[in-house]
């Protein structure tokens, strides 16, 4: 299945490619964001290949550039600006939303035009990223609990690399999202033990998915690796977000 370029004006803009499934299924009804590390972008391989693998299973995607990587396209994000991060993650849920589950933009005007009365939103709408996407995610969450159904979270960066006494869950606490974590077994930027005591101060339901041997790349560094890993990542996905259910 072809990525569709996407665009919305907004403050900040939404850019990055549309996924739609090819078949309605029950899945249809629900849609995610998708975001990258900071040293990365949405074209990242590991963003194509699960956004690949969620769509062959039914969701629409949508995987898109940060605010910070839109101003330019090399770099770690600006320094006190991913408030900016948040608000282009929280303007990408609300272009979901704009969006017609069955395939149609349900705009008045344009060759897919339709009744506006036979629209069908997505039911539920994720929100996703790896690494610093990620934890924008988290944030905008733990200020927003309504903003996502919930998230799906890869090498969530505990503390920068292997400087564990500076950790980056303070807002866990106010996290009442449900969360889906993928990790590496050998991520420097946190230990599987440091990942399962962290969601214990999360108050919504969590589940760890640790992927043997990988590092923070979960090991999408081996072109040949990406597809089983986007399909474990994608089943259990399914496993933690039953199609149909909200609970």
């Amino acid at each position: 299945m072809d990525a569709i370029p996407f665009s919305k004006d907004a403050d900040p803009p939404v850019r990055g490619f549309l996924h739609r499934p090819e078949s309605v299924t029950a899945s249809s009804a629900d849609a995610i964001v998708l975001t990258h590390g900071a040293g990365s972008n949405c074209q990242a391989p590991l963003l194509v290949a699960l956004a690949e693998a969620l769509a062959g299973s039914g969701l629409t995607v949508l995987r898109c550039d940060l605010s910070y990587r839109q101003k330019r396209p090399h770099g770690p994000p600006f320094r006190g600006e991913d408030v900016h991060d948040r608000e282009g993650l929280r303007n990408a849920v609300e272009a979901l939303r704009a969006l017609d589950a069955a395939g149609d933009s349900g705009g008045p005007a344009g060759p897919n035009a339709q009744d506006l009365s036979d629209r069908r939103p997505f039911e539920r709408i994720f929100l996703g990223g790896h690494s610093y996407g990620g934890r924008q995610a988290t944030m905008l969450a733990a200020e927003c609990a309504g903003v996502a159904s919930g998230l799906l979270l890869l090498s969530y960066p505990l503390h920068p690399p292997r400087q564990p006494s500076r950790p980056r869950t303070d807002h866990f606490a106010a996290l009442a999202t449900r969360a889906l974590f993928v990790h590496g077994t050998r991520d420097p930027f946190g230990s599987i033990e440091a990942m399962e005591l962290a969601l214990r101060l999360i108050s919504a339901r969590t589940a760890l998915v640790r992927i043997e041997g990988a590092g923070h790349d979960l090991g999408s560094a081996r072109p040949a690796a990406r597809p089983a890993l986007a399909r474990n990542i994608t089943e259990a996905f399914a496993t933690f977000y039953p199609a149909g259910r909200s609970d």
